[in-house]
């Protein structure tokens, strides 16, 4: 059977992080997310079909054209006009009965299984607050009755989480949909028409759904599955005065030194100087080449490779892109005084993430000055410099900073 996954969008919501990459290549655990959903396919399908736009020359060559025995196909969505339109992009490749899922979120095995039983289907979750998705209407059997976007009253807590199987007919009625507001074709438009005149089943998942919406997603995500983690694996050097608990898998080439305490759930990658006197937390990351220096402390964070963090630096619940130097002193504050939830910037307005901890989001190539201190929930975007002793109150654009 084949799988559609639809990864062609440009994603501002994760901004900065996706400046230089796009989403399906923005890591956890030290792999790219779309690894991750491919490893959910494998064993139920043979063919998957990639639906790609932004910065596709970087998926093609993180990929190529297998995947663990699946062979990968790529078909270009030059315009991102909606997802029903990324689904007929598929339509040249497309041998029979197939799904089609959001590309940049986690489905359980388990249930991508649930759905291989049917003609026509879509994974539903039951959610506390329908108003944020489409809802699902459905009747004693769990056949859809209609789905309507964002509610504003309430019709039931059936979300729809963007995973579908559809026979070949759905491409007729895709082509047949009319333009949204937006002027996009909505894959809503074209399998409600098909629901109407035979049965379309809704199926509640058992299993996880991780949708990346935004950078702090990565963390969540993370932690899930490092809360999976069991047993040790070193390939590396751990010098005597070094102490690790917990699950911890660290890289050939990678020196842990003397005082350092690493608790896990952690994976360091290859090649990596760690220490000494480092404090690596549970649920962190740290990519390959990546030099950790004395006495730093990093908690439930992401660390890309290539990357150095400078002695007495503290990165906690944050996200470090590839090639920064955090200069000695660094400070990701990730709490608030009051502890309420903390904002960030969306598109220039402030949104609630959900979350009480959060530090800073930095893409890569970026350096800070010594003794730098950055507020909760707050951005650098690509080549940002900071000065010694700043205090990063807001998000920070390459133009927002000068050496004067």
């Amino acid at each position: 059977m084949q799988a559609v996954l639809m990864v062609a969008g440009k994603s501002t919501r994760t901004y900065p992080l996706t400046l230089t990459r796009p989403k399906p290549l923005l890591p956890i655990m030290n792999r790219p997310l779309i690894e991750h959903s491919l490893d959910q396919l494998y064993g139920l399908f043979d063919e998957v079909i990639l639906i790609v736009g932004y910065r596709q020359d970087m998926i093609r060559q993180a990929l190529g054209d297998q995947y663990r025995g699946m062979h990968l196909i790529y078909q270009e969505q030059k315009e991102q006009k909606g997802t029903g339109h990324a689904v007929l992009q598929a339509r040249p490749h497309i041998k029979g009965r197939f799904v089609a899922m959001n590309g940049d979120d986690l489905f359980a095995h388990e249930d991508l299984a649930l759905l291989q039983h049917h003609s026509y289907a879509a994974l539903a979750k039951v959610v506390p607050d329908p108003s944020l998705y489409g809802v699902c209407m459905v009747d004693e059997e769990n056949n859809l009755l209609n789905m309507v976007e964002k509610p504003t009253q309430f019709l039931g807590n059936l979300a729809n989480i963007g995973c579908y199987i559809f026979e070949p007919e759905i491409f007729a009625e895709l082509e047949k949909a009319p333009l949204s507001v937006r002027g996009e074709i909505e894959i809503m438009d074209g399998f409600l028409p098909i629901a109407r005149r035979q049965p379309f089943k809704i199926l509640a998942i058992r299993g996880f759904w991780l949708p990346t919406g935004y950078a702090w997603d990565l963390l969540a995500h993370q932690e899930y599955f490092m809360r999976r983690m069991s047993g040790q694996t070193v390939a590396g050097t751990v010098e005597p005065g070094a102490t690790l608990t917990g699950p911890v898998l660290i890289g050939k080439g990678t020196v842990v030194r003397a005082g350092s305490y690493i608790e896990g759930p952690v994976i360091i990658g290859q090649n990596c100087s760690i220490g000494p006197n480092c404090h690596i937390r549970e649920c962190s990351s740290i990519g390959d080449n990546v030099r950790v220096g004395q006495g730093v402390e990093i908690k439930n964070s992401i660390v890309m490779s290539n990357s150095l963090l400078c002695h007495l630096a503290y990165v906690g619940d944050s996200v470090v892109g590839e090639n920064c130097n955090l200069g000695a002193g660094t400070v990701t504050a990730n709490s608030r005084h009051d502890g309420g939830p903390i904002r960030s910037a969306i598109k220039g307005k402030l949104m609630d993430t959900g979350r009480t901890k959060l530090g800073a989001i930095i893409s890569d190539s970026v350096h800070t000055g010594v003794h730098t201190s950055i507020y909760p929930g707050r951005k650098l975007w690509p080549g940002v410099h900071t000065l010694p002793a700043s205090v990063v109150d807001r998000d920070l654009q390459p133009g927002d900073w000068t050496w004067t």
